[in-house]
């Protein structure tokens, strides 16, 4: 066996923890390599993402476009804070790697958005979480016109848009007011970023619809990929859609979606005074 392991930002107070984890890795035969942001991870069983949700989310680089179906399931371990995405902190190390060896985990197939049209400022035209447009600073209004497999939807006016997977329903659209989706509910949802509109919702389409997002005006706008950002010129139209294949993430047998978000979000949780 050979686990990848990516990590961007470890803390002091972490590198006791990461050494650990290594050492009990190679105690059990389980070869490891360090992987930096534009390698490959050919040939390697797992690749643990080693912080918090962000690694994890710029974990996905590593997909190779060409041949996407072998990129390896991602078990992230969290070093960081909340860690939602993130299925075992650095206290549980060692279990894990028992529970990994014996097979206790389950695997997560999650859907990822694609950017056909790809533009020249992302090299790897994928987002586990989400895709959103805002307006650039000193401009008070971002128009974007929203199309659901060419039938217009509405026109959101405000701060700009969000097209979450399920994934990343639980993140930026969240905090926009959008509903939380389970990870195999097959859908996508638009959710408006400071709308101007009181009526303007957020509304959930199916993931097999092709989106199209046309921004009106001359005004350079913000695009966002997970935790990347590029600024494209105004009246540029944005295509988006599924794609063809999914991300698998590793759940140990301790965890759950809604385990995550009981524990995690406080999701459900009784306030007592």
């Amino acid at each position: 066996m050979k686990i990848a392991l990516y990590l961007r930002n470890i803390d002091t107070l972490a590198q006791d923890a990461l050494h650990r984890l290594v050492e009990s890795l190679h105690k059990r035969g389980i070869g490891t390599v360090t992987v930096c942001d534009g390698d490959k991870v050919d040939g390697c069983d797992y690749l643990f993402s080693i912080g918090g949700d962000g690694t994890l989310l710029s974990s996905v680089q590593f997909v190779h476009i060409d041949n996407p179906a072998d990129f390896p399931p991602i078990l992230g371990i969290n070093f960081g804070h909340l860690g939602f995405l993130t299925s075992v902190g650095k206290e549980n190390l060692d279990g894990m790697v028992d529970d990994l060896v014996e097979g206790r985990f389950s695997i997560e197939e999650r859907t990822l958005l694609s950017l056909p049209t790809m533009h020249s400022q992302f090299a790897t035209p994928f987002a586990l979480n989400e895709v959103f447009l805002h307006r650039a600073d000193g401009l008070s209004l971002l128009r974007t016109r929203v199309f659901v497999d060419d039938e217009y939807v509405a026109t959101y006016a405000g701060d700009g848009v969000i097209v979450a997977t399920p994934t990343g329903s639980t993140a930026y659209s969240l905090s926009c007011g959008g509903p939380i989706l389970t990870p195999t509910s097959g859908c996508f949802v638009i959710t408006p970023i400071g709308a101007h509109t009181l009526t303007l919702r957020p509304i959930i389409v199916p993931d097999s619809a092709h989106l199209r997002l046309v921004v009106e005006g001359e005004m350079p706008f913000t695009i966002g990929m997970d935790s990347r950002r590029a600024t494209l010129a105004g009246d540029t139209e944005v295509s988006l859609e599924r794609a063809p294949f999914t991300i698998r993430l590793i759940r140990m047998n301790t965890q759950n979606f809604f385990s995550a978000i009981r524990d995690k979000l406080m999701w459900g949780t009784e306030v007592r005074q």
